[in-house]
């Protein structure tokens, strides 16, 4: 599915587990720059890095 997302940035958020971490996930397949939220910087590092290790060049960033 091309949801033609390259390009445009989205923000998920509490998305360093769960529901939301598997949006964020299915936004970086579809192309799109994804901001994270989380509780904490340590989880929001932690769901980055396991983003990053599944998509290849993905562009994710975090916001506690």
């Amino acid at each position: 599915m091309d949801s033609q997302l390259t390009g445009k940035k989205a923000l998920v958020t509490g998305s360093t587990a769960g529901i939301g971490l598997a949006i964020a996930e299915k936004l970086l397949q579809e192309g799109a720059e994804i901001i994270i939220t989380g509780r904490t910087d340590e989880r929001i590092q932690e769901a980055i890095a396991g983003l990053k290790k599944n998509i290849s060049g993905a562009k994710v960033s975090g916001v506690a």
